[in-house]
């Protein structure tokens, strides 16, 4: 992914709403919400919702609300490519130098907050890797397993394992493939420095009760089922070892393909997998603290975003 020139007249004057928070929480209706009463564009921070042939699974906005509002980073890969948080660095900036073109104000919201970090805090730069060790581990984790990884990486880099998500494969598998390409570990490539960003921010994370939000997360999964997700996902097959497609909603139905679980088991583990993977959202987000929390069910929340001063 090439890098180009972020510039735009008259930084001091432009400000980036991000709007954050853990799936199913209701981000979009109020990020559309926003960017309807600021009249600007939407930018996502979601690393799935990029890829075409993944929509249902990935709670994409509707055809309706895209039309509502330009959307960028949505549909705009096919799921064969590889799209990481470092490309989401140059990609989101160079939307928002678009956006900034004709606007003074744009609206960012997704709930990978990986990539919200790269957007407005940059990621620190990265050796590049090797091709041929990182399809190898691919081809080893599919063969076996998330017991396979952990174990090879509590050996090769037990600093970094120490301290990982160790039940996120994504984040494993990119450790294993940096120790065994450069020798080290990616831990020591983490300074935390942050870079200048020539706008100024709000940063709004959304809550919900943790019993209304699993029951939201209950209750659209049960909705994706109905809009067709076993089919999307059968669709994809072909493409199952895809980095993009480890994701919760596909992993699931890919087993019960294979004959490993029944559709049943499959659908609760998606609900089950959802939850835990909003627990980890909510864990990352209450680890930023510029973060401005708010109800996601309070009528005058786009007022409170709006009564919020920026800063850089």
């Amino acid at each position: 992914m090439s890098k180009s020139q972020f510039t735009i007249q008259n930084p001091a004057s432009k400000t980036v709403y991000v709007i954050a928070g853990p799936t199913a929480v209701g981000k979009t209706s109020i990020a559309i919400n926003l960017a309807k009463k600021l009249q600007t564009e939407i930018v996502s921070a979601d690393s799935r919702q990029c890829y075409r042939e993944m929509t249902i699974g990935t709670a994409k906005p509707t055809a309706a609300e895209l039309a509502e509002v330009k959307h960028y980073f949505i549909n705009e890969f096919p799921v064969t490519d590889n799209i990481t948080a470092a490309d989401y660095e140059h990609l989101s900036l160079q939307y928002l130098e678009k956006i900034f073109q004709t606007h003074q104000t744009a609206v960012v919201c997704g709930g990978t907050g990986l990539y919200i970090k790269a957007l407005t805090h940059g990621l620190d730069e990265m050796p590049s890797i090797n091709a041929d060790v990182a399809q190898e581990i691919n081809e080893m984790y599919e063969k076996h397993g998330l017991t396979w990884l952990q174990e090879a990486l509590r050996k090769e880099d037990p600093q970094f394992f120490a301290q990982a998500e160790q039940q996120n494969p994504a984040r494993l598998l990119r450790a294993l493939i940096f120790s065994r390409s450069t020798g080290k570990s990616i831990t020591g490539f983490r300074t935390g420095a942050r870079k200048e960003r020539p706008f100024n921010i709000v940063r709004i994370a959304l809550d919900l009760p943790r019993e209304l939000l699993y029951e939201r997360i209950n209750k659209r999964v049960d909705l994706m089922i109905e809009d067709g997700l076993v089919e999307e996902v059968r669709h994809l097959q072909p493409f199952k070892s895809q980095k993009s497609l480890q994701t919760v909603g596909y992993a699931e139905l890919f087993d019960f393909f294979e004959g490993k679980c029944s559709l049943q088991d499959a659908v609760n583990k998606i609900k089950q997998h959802t939850r835990n993977y909003a627990k980890r959202q909510l864990t990352w987000f209450r680890k930023e603290e510029d973060n401005h929390w708010l109800h996601a069910n309070d009528p005058l929340v786009v007022e409170k975003i709006l009564s919020i001063k920026a800063v850089n």
